[in-house]
This record gives C-alpha cells, structure tokens and sequence, in this order.
C-alpha cells in the first residue's frame, strides 16, 4: 500500500550551481500543519530563507509546489504555488498559476521543487517521470516564452509541459513573472527575476504516473457531486460565455473600474474594451485549465494590421492594467499588449501599473526630458504603451527606469513622482479601488505580498451573497458586511476570506468556485480531503491551517522589518473622495478597519503577532524572530 494519498511523497531540491540534485520525502506532521502549495512554501521559506538577504542572490530559493487536489478529479485542479523573498516588495513573495504545468509536475513523481544556487550559465530543468537532468539553454536564452516553450517541445516532445521566463525575467525586471503553457501566468512578486538571476531559463516536465487515491469507491461519487454544484453555481455560465471580461462593465457600473491611474474608478469607454466586444469580434473559443468545466480562459485572435496575433484574451484584471488605467480605448493595441507581456513573461497588473504612473506624471509636467526622451506619454497612446512594454522587458531607454517597478521608479526620477505611485508595499495595485469596495482597500493593504487582490479575495461584500454572509458569520453581520461601501466589520471579513483563501492556495486548486461564491467552502473540502488523502480534518483544524499560514507569511514580514507602517494605501484612497459615480465622495477608512482586523488576528497594534497567538498556532519556532518589546532593555521573554 503506498504511504501517501492525493500527494506524490517528495519534493526534489535541485542546486543550480553544484548540479546537486536531492529528494526529500514528505511528512504527515508536515501535511497536517500546512496541506501543501503556499503552506509547503511558508514553512520551508521561512526555515530556509535567513532575513535581509539580496532577493536577487546566490541565497535566496525558488520553490514551486502543488497541493493534494492538483491533477486529482476536484473541480479546477490545475494550480500551484511558487515562492521566494521578492525583490519587489522585499518581503514575502507568492504567485500562483493555472494552466497544465502543475498536474505535469505531480504527474512526474514530485510535490515541488525548490530551486537553489545560482548556475553559472543559463540552464533549463527536465524532469520526466522521477529523472531530472540540468540541461544548458545557451540556445534558448533571450527567447520568448513562447520561442522557448517551442524549441523545448521540439527537442522533448510536445507532450511536456513548461514554466519559463521571457527576456524580462532575464534582465531581472522586477515586474517580471513566470509563464507556463505560453499564456498562464504566476505574476505577482517579481519572480521571474528571482528566476533570471539563477540563470535559469524554463522548468520542463512530463510524466505519465498517476496519482494514488485512498477511498477509490467513494471517490468518484464525491467528485461528481462537486462538479454537480460548481455547474450549478450562478457564475459558471457567464464565466463559459465570458470569462472574467465580463467584470469590465459590470465593475463600471458600480464605480470601481480603475482609470488614468485610479484618478476616476469610471472608465467612460468602457463598453469599447469590454467582454461583449471581445467576444463578439475576436473570439475563437472558450479555453480552460486542467480540471475545470467553468472554461473562464478565451482564445482569441486579431486576424490582420499591425496587432495582428493569435493567443488568450486579457482577463479582466489585464484589460484594467492596460486598458482604463493607461486610458487605452483600442481595444485591439489593447489584446496585442497582453500578448506581448506573456511573450515577454511580463505581469501585466504591474507593468500597466508603472505605465499608467509614467502617464500621470507626464500629464503633471513632472518628468524631465533626460528621463523620457522625445517618448510621447498622452492617455490612450496605445502604441506608446506597446513600445514601452519592449522597453521595460529590455530594460532599453525609460524602461530600464520603470523596469524597477513604480516605487523605485519614482525614488530615481524623483520631482514629487512618489505621490502618483499607485502601491502597497512596492507592488501595483490591482484593478480594485478601495474607496468603492472597503474590503478590498483594507486586503490590499494587509496583504504580506504587497498590493494584492487575491490574497483574501473578499467579494460577499459585492451584493447577491446576502444568504452566504448569514450562513458563514450570523444574522448579527447582516446587512452591514454585505456593503461593499460601509466599512463595518470588514476586518473580520478580510481575515476570514484570509484564512479561507490561502487554504484554497495549498490544496492546489482555483478560488473560482470556493473563494467566489462559496460554492465548495470547508464542508466541501473536508470530504474532498478526506476521500483523496485518506487523512480526517476538522472544519476548526482546516480554519486553524490558513491562519497558521497567514501569520507565517506575516512573520517572514516582521523578520524583514514590516510592521504596521506598511498596512498602508497612497494618500489618493485615504484623502482624495472618489470624484465621481456611486462611489463618489468615498474614501478608505483604513485606521478604522485596521484596528478590527488586528483584533481579530491577535496582533498588537503595530501589526507584529503576539506571542500567545503564535503559540496557539503551533509556531513556537519563530518566537525569536518577534522585535524586542521597547521596555524590555533588550531581553525577550521566552515561551
């Protein structure tokens, strides 16, 4: 009888510089504390990883890791994690991707793999079926991810599956991100560079084993039923016909559709770069990662002139990055310059976000010539936007400057800038104005990987889940945390979807259809765990794991020198009222928020967990890394 359900049993660590290539066997302890995906990277990372290391050197480790759901028959299955210190943010770095490179892995004999060392020449990885081998990509390097995924396939087979970096991981853009499956993005953090700097070009796998599962009997019952309900969810049919494009109107209408650099959350041209346009005129066919019939991705193609390409289509998070906040209404310069960010490996939230700031300042008059050059920098130049995107990736002119992000952008050019730089802890803020959706303002700042919408992901505050909200926190709650615009009680509700979500990014699965709605919630997940792994969760324990792994990344953060000084916006949602729309006159009261979720955390009231918290958590092993108490003399008081 194998030993593990649901998981492979190893994780393999390979070293890029001494070729040294070593399996490490998993343990129950380690499953039951943390699941697997981003609970396996936060344990490992933390223990592995000393504080204030350069992100970008020899020390610092790349893990990519899957849960016990990837490739299994749960509903969207295709997800894994992959983290490192960011060089973004400088603090806890995390993204994770759909697509077919996950289950690839598992299938391949491996849980994740952990990258270390630095090779002194550019390599790809090849694991097919428990063999791997370090191989050269001298021939590769400088490619597109795409030029990439194309030659590997040629050289290993078509069936393989591969994680790459285009040139802007290469040159170590710090908006850089990991591309698998040519269109399937791990984004946030800036980990292609992380890649970049190990001289390693792509992660190449493929195997044919399959994945043991322990109550075979029970096991498909248990997986059509869930299927049953994720097809009965309200969402699964506009997502089909769709995709997130959809979100584009309907985030007008509300008023919280970012636009010329979150100046206005209404973008007056909406219905130019929206889901009915695209898919009415470019679409070729619904696509979909593994596992999943919701079919959310869009194949899409402009047949002819000059942004002439076949690929996916921007989800709606790109078509605001892009589109709204640079103030593009071409919606076919728009489709093209997503394209170019995944040929490019490059995170569109980011990189729309350092354009977007580029024009704002332009507008200001803030930006010297010796900066810019002859570029013009008006709203809606889409070319302007398709060749800074090149820019940025080559690090070529203005783009080696905005390459650092906004943040360190503003700091070199300087001129009052930093006021336009639309941030949290260093990274771009999503397509989600806080002034108009509290819950998100408030996730955005607390997330410990910088700015960040999917880290909590709270949406029963978006209207509809009036049911849901009573259900999982009580008539008591009702109707105030169903309003997207009252910030009461939102600190509960980011710390709950907190422990909910990153529970969600170990188990390897997708928060379509457990996060929004909560179709599959606990319950669900226990059951699913329990006929796929063999091992008995309960609700409280699950609930117990996501907080164990929220203030583990937390921790990693205090350890770097974060503290509540950094759970903060840019003044224009704290100070400037949203102009105009239903959300006009709005602002984020953060320090109100703030004060809840802390409380519910267990945190003092700079944001730093307490000790007794820690301990609840069975995380004694970073009590020493908790600052010294200002009265303490310089002594700590142990456990």
């Amino acid at each position: 009888m194998p030993e593990f359900y649901g998981y492979c049993g190893k994780i393999v660590r390979i070293d890029l510089e001494t070729r040294k290539i070593k399996e490490i066997q998993l343990s129950k302890s380690l499953i039951k504390k943390y699941i697997g995906g981003s609970g396996f990277c936060s344990v490992t990372l933390y223990n592995e990883l000393k504080p204030w290391i350069d992100p970008l050197g020899k020390e610092n480790k790349l893990f990519f890791s899957t849960g016990p759901f990837t490739g299994t028959l749960w509903p969207q299955s295709s997800r894994y994690s992959v983290a490192a210190k960011s060089p973004l943010t400088d603090g806890w770095g995390e993204a994770h991707s759909g697509g077919f490179w996950g289950p690839e892995l598992k299938f391949a004999g491996y849980d994740g793999i952990i990258i270390e060392g630095v090779s002194s020449n550019p390599v790809y990885v090849f694991i097919e079926d428990n063999k791997i081998n370090v191989h050269d990509a001298g021939d590769i390097w400088c490619q597109t991810t795409h030029e990439t995924e194309d030659r590997l396939k040629k050289e290993w087979g078509q069936h393989i599956k591969v994680a790459s970096i285009g040139p802007a991981g290469e040159n170590k853009v710090l908006v850089s991100c990991i591309i698998n499956d040519k269109h399937r993005a791990a984004a946030r953090s800036g980990l292609g560079a992380v890649m970049g700097s190990k001289n390693l070009k792509a992660v190449a796998v493929r195997g044919t084993q399959g994945i043991n599962i322990f109550n075979k009997d029970e096991y498909l019952d248990v997986m059509s039923k869930m299927h049953e309900k994720i097809g009965n969810d309200p969402f699964t049919e506009t997502k089909r016909k769709y995709g997130t494009t959809y979100l584009v109107e309907f985030m007008n209408e509300i008023g919280r559709f970012p636009s010329y650099n979150f100046q206005t959350s209404i973008f007056e041209y909406a219905d130019m770069i929206g889901g009915e346009k695209i898919c009415k005129n470019y679409l070729i066919k619904p696509s979909a990662c593994f596992g999943c019939t919701q079919s959310c991705g869009r194949l899409t193609t402009v047949k002819e002139g000059p942004y002439r390409y076949i690929g996916v289509s921007p989800e709606y998070e790109s078509l605001s990055a892009l589109g709204s906040r640079c103030g593009n209404t071409d919606v076919e310069a728009l489709l093209y310059a997503h394209y170019l960010c995944n040929l490019y490996g490059l995170d569109t939230i980011g990189t729309g976000g350092v354009i977007s700031w580029a024009m704002e300042c332009y507008e200001k008059k803030l930006l010297d010539k010796k900066f810019i050059g002859d570029l013009n920098l008006e709203w809606g130049d889409a070319d302007t936007t398709i060749s800074l995107i090149r820019m940025i990736a080559l690090r070529e002119g203005f783009g080696d400057i905005l390459a650092n992000g906004s943040y360190r952008a503003a700091e070199i050019v300087g001129n009052d800038t930093m006021k336009y730089v639309m941030h949290a802890k260093k990274q771009e803020i999503a397509a989600q104005d806080g002034r108009a959706h509290k819950s998100m303002g408030l996730a955005t700042a607390v997330s410990p990987r910088g700015a960040d919408h999917l880290y909590a992901f709270p949406v029963l505050d978006e209207g509809g889940f009036d049911k849901e909200i009573r259900k999982i926190y009580g008539e008591e709650y009702w109707p105030e945390m169903g309003e997207r615009r009252n910030p009461k009680y939102k600190g509960y509700l980011v710390y709950s979807n907190e422990n909910f979500a990153v529970l969600v990014d170990s188990l390897g699965t997708c928060k379509y259809g457990t996060v929004i709605p909560p179709t599959l919630y606990y319950k669900e997940i226990q059951q699913g765990l329990e006929v796929t792994t063999g091992m008995k969760f309960t609700i409280e324990e699950l609930k117990q794991i996501g907080e164990r792994i929220v203030n583990l990344n937390r921790m990693f953060n205090v350890r770097e020198g974060f503290s509540r000084a950094d759970d903060i916006l840019p003044s224009r949602f704290l100070k400037e009222p949203s102009p105009e729309g239903p959300s006009k006159g709005e602002i984020v009261e953060l320090d109100y928020m703030l004060e809840e979720y802390y409380q519910h955390r267990g945190w003092d009231a700079d944001g730093i967990p307490r000790k007794e918290k820690l301990i609840q958590l069975d995380l004694e092993f970073v009590l020493d890394d908790l600052p010294l108490p200002k009265d303490s003399g310089g002594r700590r008081d142990k456990a």
